[in-house]
């Protein structure tokens, strides 16, 4: 069944290429560093530093990796780590965040699966681990790093049964790699059982990693001038919105009888959707800025209805920004996004009814009384505005929704200690 993986990833190779080059026409970072995606690496001097290679493949596993990697650099002063990424946003958010680590982290982008570009990357890092973020399971990857005797984590780890099905499906391929996997260390005790179903010999229950995030002081900053720029008015922000989202929450903030002067604040997930979003907003007639165009002490202006988040690696920004936020890929059936960060610092979650990526994240801060599930993007527009024109249950549900947060953290302590046996 391998062999046969391995050679549709040869015959798909000039497609792959292909859109990568029609992919770097909207973000230029696609048409670089093809040598590494390829397994090719320049000359490099030699080293006894032990490597350990941890991949997260776009912004928000990146994101989610950043106390681990900060845990196992404490743990292992001698240690480097390999941070491989799929996506160029994945790569600036990695550059950004580590870039306090100098020399001690190194980026590069993932081999393709092929067998033997993986295989070269190993020879070339020579990782004593490879830790694989949350759903990440290559097989030829993990052929490659059993072949080389490199153990395999799978750290904050997360299956949903809908996964589970469709890598059922795919048969010994799966679970083949499944078995090739030295530890999972999950986030909630259903993805553990799942995560057995595959194969799985050695699985722990962790928690998740992304509640041990620690808010950058420099994005609260950024946070409180964009809340100054916006002045007094109400800030509903739809987070991480996703393609087909958008119409819905304009169309339904169009209907809405929100407060006069309240700003719909909407950060799509994907950078090279901007300008599409903008389009959608202008043809509703609506008044929008962007949050590029803003000069550094400029204000929004008054008559602004929409402002688009259209920045890279400031979410956190945007969450401090606002009063209330909505966290997108939930309204349609694409699983939600990640909850935690907007819970973090003490804001009031609305999210929709598809959240199968997250559900006992989901389920927990609700009934913590956190966060609040919508039926619909109306459903969603009359939650916001009640919660907006009541300062009392906007203040409580944002102190729960903190409570709730600081409750869970811990994962990354307990991740470090049961990778720790595999380095020893």
């Amino acid at each position: 069944m391998r062999l046969l993986y391995t050679l549709a990833w040869w015959l798909a190779l000039p497609l792959v290429l292909a859109r990568l080059w029609l992919r770097g026409r909207q973000e230029p970072g696609y048409r670089q560093h093809w040598g590494e995606r390829l397994g090719f690496y320049g000359r490099q001097p030699a080293s006894a530093t032990d490597t350990i290679w941890l991949h997260a493949v776009s912004v928000g596993e990146t994101r989610a990796a950043e106390p681990l990697v900060d845990a196992l650099l404490a743990a292992w002063p001698a240690c480097r780590i390999v941070l491989t990424h799929m996506t160029p946003t994945g790569r600036a958010t990695g550059k950004s965040l580590f870039a306090k680590h100098g020399a001690r982290l190194v980026q590069s982008y993932l081999p393709y699966d092929t067998g033997a570009m993986p295989a070269r990357f190993i020879r070339h890092f020579a990782p004593r681990i490879c830790v694989l973020m949350e759903t990440e399971v290559w097989p030829n990857l993990i052929h490659q790093c059993n072949r080389y005797k490199v153990p395999v984590v799978l750290a904050n780890a997360r299956l949903s049964q809908r996964s589970l099905g469709k890598a059922q499906r795919l048969g010994k391929l799966i679970a083949d790699a499944a078995r090739g996997i030295t530890l999972v260390a999950a986030q909630t005790q259903d993805d553990a059982d799942r995560v057995r179903q595959l194969g799985v010999q050695d699985v722990v229950v962790t928690g998740s990693i992304k509640f041990d995030v620690v808010v950058p002081e420099a994005a609260l900053a950024t946070g409180a001038a964009l809340r100054a720029a916006i002045g007094q008015r109400p800030v509903l922000l739809c987070a991480s919105t996703r393609e087909g989202e958008e119409p819905l929450i304009l169309d339904a903030y169009i209907r809405a009888s929100l407060p006069a002067n309240a700003l719909l604040l909407i950060v799509p997930r994907h950078p090279q959707r901007f300008d599409e979003v903008e389009k959608l907003i202008a043809a509703r007639g609506l008044a929008v800025q962007r949050r590029s165009g803003l000069a550094q002490d400029g204000a929004v202006a008054a008559g602004t209805q929409v402002l688009l988040g259209d920045s890279m690696g400031e979410m956190f920004a945007y969450y401090a920004a606002c009063d209330c936020a909505f966290v997108g890929g939930s309204l349609l059936p694409l699983g939600g996004q990640n909850l935690i960060e907007p819970a973090a610092l003490g804001k009031p979650v609305l999210i929709g009814p598809h959240t199968f990526n997250f559900a006992l994240v989901t389920e927990q801060a609700i009934a913590a009384g956190g966060a609040a599930l919508v039926a619909d993007a109306d459903a969603l527009m009359a939650q916001a505005s009640a919660l907006l024109q009541d300062p009392a249950q906007l203040a409580s549900m944002g102190q729960k929704a903190l409570a709730f947060a600081a409750q869970h953290r811990g994962a990354t302590p307990r991740t470090v200690a049961a990778i720790k046996p595999l380095l020893a």
